[in-house]
């Protein structure tokens, strides 16, 4: 290498890898997106008659989701880290909320035959982000039909003085390790790998961003006595 060369690498400019990787995210995100659309068109012209490949297209869109809600997780991560994590408050009626996550799961619920039970008032309205809120639910339902349940309740409503959404399914329930987890400040929060890692700290992290009257949001993990594990959000 010359000095030419060492005089053009000196006068390049700075670049911050942190806003090209989030740039780069927020791109792949918008492509997978794009590719679970035409999953789905695929999917409803398929004929009946092919199932193998109706099962193939069925795990591509559901490994496609949960790589799309990992890259909106990171790119959250990312915007918390800067201090500029948009928190949309308005008014949001529960059960369309609801209703859409298990809409967006149609196919892969019909596919490993997965029993969804829904209660919530259709009249049930709260005031959050609705788009952040609708991620944390999301990945808490596909991480309860991935870890081998066959039945799945949500369930909603109003308690002290607060919204609270329990997810309850009949797979093998928490880890102890993740039950610990959940205990720790978020300050504490160390991101593992597995079920334990960034879904669940970025869904604290979203419901801590969500603050009332002097009070903050949480989630709370559990494990039923009857088997399967229990999540609960709750929003002041």
């Amino acid at each position: 290498m010359n000095s030419r060369d060492i005089e053009h690498h000196d006068d390049m400019p700075n670049v911050d890898f942190a806003t090209v990787i989030a740039v780069a995210i927020h791109d792949m995100k918008n492509s997978l997106s794009l590719l679970m659309q035409s999953i789905e068109q695929i999917s409803d012209t398929l004929p009946s008659e092919y199932k193998e490949a109706s099962e193939n297209l069925t795990s591509a869109h559901y490994e496609a989701g949960r790589m799309n809600t990992a890259l909106v997780q990171i790119l959250g991560l990312y915007r918390s880290s800067i201090d500029a994590l948009p928190i949309n408050v308005d008014e949001v009626f529960v059960s369309d909320l609801i209703n859409e996550i298990v809409d967006s799961n149609t196919n892969y619920i019909k596919q490993k035959d997965i029993n969804f039970s829904i209660v919530v008032d259709e009249e049930l309205s709260w005031f959050f982000d609705r788009e952040l809120i609708y991620l944390l639910l999301y990945d808490m339902v596909i991480n309860a039909m991935r870890y081998g349940c066959k039945n799945l309740a949500i369930n909603a409503g109003i308690e002290n003085q607060g919204l609270t959404v329990t997810i309850t399914d009949d797979g093998p329930g928490y880890p102890e390790s993740m039950l610990k987890t959940c205990e720790l400040a978020l300050v504490d929060h160390a991101i593992s790998q597995g079920r334990t890692g960034l879904g669940l700290f970025f869904a604290r992290l979203i419901a801590n961003s969500h603050k009332n009257n002097g009070l903050h949001g949480s989630i709370q993990l559990s494990n039923a006595e009857s088997g399967g594990s229990v999540f609960t959000l709750y929003l002041p």
